[in-house]
């Protein structure tokens, strides 16, 4: 067997996985590696500004593939500043794979220069992180980095190199290799009928679709059932784009931050709640005695540690999202008929009629509600979104629409500001024929704003738009509960930050709006000029400073900023 660098051999097996791009920033630890890329020519790599920014980037990458983004840092701070990335991984179950060099391996415990344990550090916020002990060991450890951030419920995994290591040769022959197999986690068929059955008996059954979902690549499935149950279907923050928004079984969400008025009604007139992929999240149910009511529940998660890990459910199931959907609809085949509408689902499109909040406010300061109302009439289904934190994540996903899974992409659980930008990089990485929008705060908008370098300089466009209201927002929001507004406003000037001339200043293009009459215009602007020169183009739209969220504690009492119909 051929002796090559075992680099290499690593370079071999990220091609294999079916990675194509990559995100990082070389530094002397990581040079061997990058040497073996520039030699190979097989794999597009983007020098990041921030490598924090190539975990984000790997993330939106991972998340529209399906497949595992690979970010890539040096030594010592290199490695810290991923932490952020891998938490939000972890949090969101999204498979990427973070590499990282190191100081040689005899300077260790001498406190080298930019030498930390970054495995111990990662350890909490990954699947796994391990140190390549061995060079032998290279295309073995990285076959089970990606088979681990794949396997089960999805996640990162961090392979530190340390440089000794690196340079060195093994035996080493390609084309006798090949991915490790993932094991499906199928369902248990008693439990599938008993689920049925349960199912079956209930009056006003509702499907909630998490972010397992679509993670399975289990929507067909999720659709066809609800369609041949006519079981009205409910998504959480993670899971939207499970079912098309427009669909007639379309029951929204329920929360006490992202959720719709008929959302909450429909889910508190529910009898039985059959959840697949979903974590049941403190924003999503608020307080616990309200949301399981005398509701039964049916939970069914990838990972066994999920079941019963905020409350215990009537009905527990271990299995893959597209499996479980699978099984059930075959086994409803089996023992019934096609249902027809009946009074559950008139039930609650009456409620989707009649429970909503104004959208087409022509008020100056602009109102967030038209911002997505405009977003909504200019964008089609094709489109990618990317959010990230704040009001305007919650606006967003109270009133945006989604019909396509994997196109509204959005950090859930962990919330890092900054990470709309990076995202949106690797998303249209991913799909460079597709149209991608990020929604951005104006506070989040700076965290990583140096990350418009990286769009600018490899010809990565997209459109940005700004909700504008010179506030920590939610902060702002949250500090109402405590009788207090400090350190959160963050106006200066005219306008605090002149974002408009920060897009200048990466070479992109950028425009002010203050009228709502104008959001079209210049998102439609934006759309243009994003195509003619390839780069992010900002639409900063000025929205009511001190506009709030509908929101509460609990899902039967959430307080409306603005009057809304009554039905």
């Amino acid at each position: 067997m051929p002796k090559i660098p075992a680099m290499q051999a690593v370079v071999e097996v990220l091609k294999s996985e079916g990675v194509d791009t990559v995100f990082g920033c070389p530094g002397a630890a990581i040079l061997p590696l990058y040497k073996a890329m520039e030699q190979d020519r097989g794999i597009e790599h983007l020098v990041v500004r921030h490598e924090e920014g190539a975990t984000h980037m790997a993330d939106g990458w991972a998340r529209t593939t399906g497949n595992v983004g690979v970010a890539i840092g040096t030594s010592g701070p290199a490695g810290t500043n991923m932490i952020t990335g891998l938490y939000t991984a972890i949090a969101d179950s999204i498979p990427i794979v973070c590499i990282t060099g190191q100081a040689v391996s005899s300077k260790l415990h001498q406190e080298a220069f930019q030498a930390v344990d970054i495995v111990e550090i990662a350890r909490p916020v990954t699947k796994w992180a391990v140190q390549l002990k061995e060079a032998a060991q290279a295309p073995w450890i990285f076959r089970e980095a990606f088979r681990i951030a794949r396997s089960g419920r999805p996640g990162p995994v961090l392979v530190d190199i340390p440089l000794d290591v690196a340079k060195q040769e093994i035996e080493w022959d390609a084309g006798l290799d090949a991915p490790l197999p993932v094991a499906a986690v199928e369902p248990h068929l008693p439990r599938v009928e008993r689920a049925l059955d349960m199912l079956l008996a209930a009056e006003r059954p509702l499907l909630l679709a998490g972010g397992g979902v679509i993670l399975a690549g289990g929507t067909d499935e999720l659709v066809e059932l609800a369609e041949y149950l006519d079981v009205p279907v409910q998504v959480t923050l993670m899971g939207k784009g499970a079912i098309p928004e427009d669909h007639r079984l379309f029951a929204g969400m329920t929360g006490i931050q992202t959720h719709q008025r008929y959302g909450n009604a429909s889910f508190l007139e529910s009898d039985l709640v059959l959840a697949v992929g979903a974590r049941f999240g403190d924003r999503h149910t608020g307080e616990l005695d309200v949301y399981r009511g005398d509701r039964r529940f049916i939970h069914v998660d990838v990972e066994p540690t999920q079941l019963g890990r905020v409350f215990g459910p009537d009905l527990g199931i271990v299995s893959d999202a597209r499996l479980f959907l699978r099984e059930l609809l075959a086994a409803a085949r089996r023992r019934t008929t096609a249902r027809t509408a009946g009074s559950w689902v008139e039930r609650v499109n009456e409620l989707k009629r009649t429970l909503t909040r104004p959208m087409d406010s022509g008020d100056v300061p602009i109102k967030p509600n038209r911002v997505f109302n405009e977003i909504n009439q200019t964008f089609g289904p094709d489109t990618y979104f990317v959010t990230a934190i704040g009001l305007y994540q919650i606006w967003s996903g109270q009133f945006q629409q989604t019909f396509q899974p994997r196109h509204y992409q959005v950090c859930g659980q962990a919330g890092p500001l900054g990470w709309e930008i990076p995202a949106a990089i690797g998303v249209k990485k991913a799909k460079p024929q597709a149209e991608v929008v990020g929604v951005v705060g104006d506070y989040s908008f700076q965290f990583l704003v140096e990350e418009l370098a990286v769009a600018a300089q490899y010809d990565v466009p997209f459109v940005l738009v700004m909700l504008n209201n010179e506030y920590l927002g939610l902060i702002r929001f949250a500090e109402k509960g405590y009788d207090m507004n400090y350190e959160v406003d963050i106006h200066y000037d005219e306008f605090g930050s002149d974002n408009v001339k920060i897009m200048e200043a990466y070479g992109c293009s950028g425009r002010r709006v203050r009228d709502p009459e104008e959001i079209r215009g210049a998102l439609e602007w934006a759309r243009k000029e994003a195509e003619r020169t390839s780069r992010p183009v900002l639409v900063e739209v000025m929205i009511e400073r001190e506009a709030d969220i509908a929101a509460g504690t609990r899902i039967d009492r959430i307080i409306e900023p603005e009057p809304v119909p009554n039905p």
